[in-house]
């Protein structure tokens, strides 16, 4: 009788245990995002030490995102074999080292083959942590969950800005220590992860289906993911567009200075925030992506060419909240929605691995891409402009998403 007294009275905890996952995985997105864009507001600084044009300052965030797409696959893979923890941990921690080594380097490419490294460690961050949270997470929260680990790059990439704008541009010190400053942070945060995460042990059920049904690479290419890879692809495109040459452009177009720019820059991010858990929980509500898909999009088209189109300030300003509020954090954890309801559910880790691997084939190429559109026609406008052009296909491919297959969530909800 004792026992069952004691049973009944035990407490719950305070924060279940997916939530802390979701809390862990935010801070995870922080590090990742934070220690892509220290680089960005001391471009001007890397450019004049390495007396660099600006295809080749492009090259430098197009050369980390090869790393970074290239280890996505083969990390989701190897994740749902030996463990998806297994995988993870050690590429926050080894990413976090490998960026204080990139702030040593004394040659333009042993500083490009050091920040090569950190692609590849961050690139096994992705495909291993949205397998372990769409697992653990209740799938009536599962796209609002995503959006709050999501909301950990909006932060991530404010705090970047900040902390060169700061280190280097207000309190004058080189261009070499932020990425010391942004080292210490990122293990702390991978330490974390691996006293909270614990590896999910396959069930039997899991087991005996991927010995009776083995992984086929076909399995990713269905109609939905397809169109998912599709709208990734041009929405990353346009996001690391921004976040690795507006900086830039506020500084020498618009003629802002430290500070300045970060906070000019950072409205992308922090309008991010409300934007996502907004959408994504809409997009709960509904129990469906592609009405959310196709009422943001336009939106993120606009606001893209209007960043460039305008000379106003003013305007400025307003456009880059709205491109925040409908950009490409908020769309993520809505395609990431997409991506658990079509891919197989034994290899989620791989899905989300190649998903972000097609995607990041955006951030690869928008940098050095914008550069050179730079150099060719001596204006920056036309990088913007590309970048909106992609966003109209990423429409369209949302439009032609089949949603038919989905239980009518919002009449069960009704009713």
């Amino acid at each position: 009788m004792k026992n069952k007294v004691n049973t009944t009275n035990e407490k719950k905890p305070l924060i279940p245990y997916w939530g802390k996952v979701v809390i862990v995985f935010f801070f995870g997105w922080v590090a990742l995002y934070a220690t892509r864009t220290i680089l960005n507001p001391i471009m001007g600084d890397i450019e004049s030490a390495f007396s660099l044009s600006k295809a080749q300052l492009g090259l430098i965030s197009s050369i980390f995102f090869i790393g970074y797409a290239a280890m996505n696959v083969p990390a989701g893979i190897l994740g749902d074999k030996i463990g998806k923890k297994k995988v993870l941990v050690p590429g926050v921690i080894l990413f976090g080292t490998l960026a204080a080594v990139t702030g040593m380097m004394p040659t333009f490419f042993l500083f490009i083959s050091a920040w090569l490294m950190v692609g590849l460690a961050q690139g096994v961050y992705y495909g291993p942590q949205y397998g372990i949270s769409s697992e653990i997470i209740p799938k009536n929260r599962l796209t609002l969950g995503s959006a709050v680990i999501n909301a950990g790059m909006a932060f991530g990439t404010s705090i970047g800005y900040y902390i060169s704008s700061y280190v280097v541009g207000e309190w004058g010190f080189g261009w070499r220590v932020p990425f010391f400053v942004i080292a210490v942070p990122v293990v702390i945060i991978g330490i974390a992860m691996a006293i909270v995460v614990k590896d999910k042990p396959k069930t039997s059920e899991e087991v005996q289906s991927q010995t009776a049904e083995p992984f086929k690479f076909s399995s990713l290419f269905n109609r939905n993911l397809i169109l998912a890879y599709i709208i990734i692809f041009c929405s990353i495109y346009g996001f690391f567009m921004i976040i690795t040459w507006l900086p830039y452009y506020l500084e020498t177009a618009r003629g802002l200075t430290g500070g300045n720019i970060a906070f000019v820059a950072s409205l992308v991010p922090w309008a991010a925030i409300p934007g996502s858990l907004f959408f994504s929980w809409l997009s709960d509500k509904w129990g469906r992506r592609k009405p959310v898909l196709l009422m943001m999009l336009p939106f993120g088209i606009l606001s893209t060419a209007s960043i460039v189109y305008f000379d106003s300030m003013p305007i400025l300003y307003i456009t880059l909240i709205v491109y925040g509020i409908v950009g490409k954090i908020s769309v993520n954890p809505v395609l990431i929605a997409v991506v658990a309801n079509n891919a197989p559910r034994q290899s989620l880790g791989t899905a989300f691995g190649f998903y972000n691997f097609v995607g990041m084939l955006g951030s690869i190429l928008a940098p050095y891409i914008t550069g050179w559109l730079t150099d060719t026609t001596g204006s920056m406008n036309i990088g913007f402009y590309f970048a909106a052009a992609l966003l109209i296909i990423a429409w369209i491919a949302s439009s032609l998403i089949d949603e038919s297959h989905l239980p009518d969530t919002g009449k069960e909800a009704k009713a």
